[in-house]
């Protein structure tokens, strides 16, 4: 008796094992959109209660950059007050990420193509995203058809916005300010963007590809 129930525990433990070692499935849920905070982020109404969505592994223009308002239109016009179907992929700052499809569209890959977004190399998964960035940029479509200095990712200009960046239009537009010099950055981190995004060789004096060697030792 003693052996049978060792057996049936042992069978217990290796079933909760497998069980928890399990992923749990990638949660699918419905809802109205009842509002738009940007080109990448909104609001759906699930079960009477509101919920937060960021849309997984694109990233529109931030507000101050060119098309940031364009993008924001282009999301509502397409998705607001519409029942809508919410492909959960994890969450991110007390926000639901997620695929949106409006029917059979794909709302975060339409944005992509039309030029409102950009893939965001960091959380991609789906490959087709980068084909369609290739394509609308090719084709010069949406942000796009701008000059290149003004065509900063949304991630690169956060970083200037918490580095307090500053100069003309074309330095904001580029994320790069007026500094040139090691001993006018604020840290390590300050130094690497305007070595890798500003291309300021200067502060790599022996190119070895570390700037300020005293702040980024």
């Amino acid at each position: 008796m003693v052996g049978n129930s060792a057996l049936v525990l042992t069978r217990f433990l290796l079933t909760l094992l497998v069980l928890t070692a399990t992923p749990a499935r990638a949660e699918n849920l419905s809802g109205q959109v009842v509002g738009i905070t940007d080109g990448d982020t909104l609001t759906v109404l699930v079960n009477r209660q509101p919920l937060r969505v960021r849309l997984a592994e694109i990233d529109t223009p931030e507000r101050g950059q060119p098309w940031a308002n364009r993008a924001k239109q282009a999301l509502s016009d397409k998705v607001f007050g519409k029942q809508v179907e919410l492909r959960v992929v994890g969450t991110n700052h007390q926000r639901t990420v997620a695929h949106l499809y409006l029917g059979p569209r794909h709302i975060n890959g339409e944005m992509v193509r039309e030029g409102y977004a950009w893939v965001d190399p960091k959380y991609l998964r789906d490959p087709s995203l980068s084909e369609d960035e290739a394509a609308a940029r090719e084709a010069r479509i949406g942000l796009w058809s701008l000059p290149m200095a003004q065509t900063v990712p949304p991630w690169e200009w956060r970083a200037g916005e918490r580095l307090g960046l500053a100069g003309d239009p074309t330095e904001r537009a580029s994320g790069c300010g007026s500094k040139r010099y090691c001993r006018e950055m604020a840290s390590c981190e300050e130094a690497r963007f305007y070595l890798e995004r500003c291309g300021l060789t200067t502060l790599d004096g022996d190119g070895d590809g570390v700037p300020c060697e005293a702040l980024c030792r």
